[in-house]
């Protein structure tokens, strides 16, 4: 399965079938104005992925993102390029991968991270909020998704601000029918799938593991899509569901509310 949004620095996507890296820049939409997502991660490794705060020193982005011990986070960030006063880096102290996260069907791609010390909160660097139910999002809801991923396709450069588009949440019986993803990948239960009827709106490569905000909540990850296809209505994003579990498993590894 291609992996909607990660983006290597040396520009080479890791795909296979549909999987690894597919799909996760912000396509369509414009660019946030400056620290107004302030829960916003910059993760950068081997990769680029994007993530949120979820409690000062802990981190909640996908399952699929590749990183070491050299990756860094990046919370208060604006541009991915450029050095800012309002930006805290950190380096990574634990990797949480969720147990049941399957790699061959995308299902449960999320993972936590422990950072090693601990955010200052402030106006640049804010914790997300998380949903306290789990309850399904209809077709139709308005959400948003941000990140600093490709802008374009044919443009393997990850964009140097952050940029976000607003999509809607598809039915998943017209994501998985022969139109669309045809069954492969199947759009779960644990799933979200949203984008636009006409296209143009979507995440893409670069993007994996930023948040799927939906009235004011994060709701999902951004995860995948279909290769070199972002921003096609025949292929929306699809998104891990902050499902009862894991919103469970989350409070649970990171201690408390």
């Amino acid at each position: 399965m291609e992996h909607f949004f990660v983006l290597y620095f040396s520009a080479t996507i890791l795909l296979v079938g549909i999987s690894k890296g597919e799909c996760a820049s912000i396509i369509g939409g414009k660019e946030s104005f400056p620290h107004s997502r302030p829960y916003m991660a910059l993760i950068k490794g081997k990769e680029y992925c994007g993530g949120t705060l979820v409690k000062q020193n802990w981190v909640l982005t996908a399952a699929h993102c590749v990183l070491d011990k050299n990756s860094e986070v990046v919370l208060g960030a604006h541009s991915s390029s450029k050095k800012e006063e309002s930006q805290q880096i950190f380096k990574i102290a634990k990797f949480v991968p969720y147990p049941c996260y399957n790699e061959e069907t995308n299902d449960n791609d999320i993972k936590l991270l422990q950072l090693k010390g601990t955010a200052k909160l402030n106006q640049y660097v804010k914790t997300i909020k998380l949903p306290n139910t789990d309850d399904d999002l209809k077709a139709g809801t308005q959400c948003l998704v941000a990140g600093w991923g490709i802008t374009q396709n044919k443009d393997r450069k990850p964009s140097d601000t952050l940029r976000e588009v607003n999509v809607t949440v598809i039915e998943r019986s017209i994501c998985n029918d022969k139109k669309h993803y045809n069954s492969n990948p199947v759009v779960t239960m644990n799933m979200i799938c949203a984008g636009d009827k006409k296209g143009k709106k979507d995440a893409c490569q670069g993007d994996s593991g930023g948040p799927l905000v939906c009235k004011d909540e994060q709701k999902g990850i951004t995860s995948f899509g279909k290769q070199s296809k972002c921003a096609s209505a025949q292929y929306p994003g699809v998104y891990t569901r902050l499902t009862k579990t894991l919103l469970l498993w989350i409070r649970k590894t990171i201690g408390g509310n």
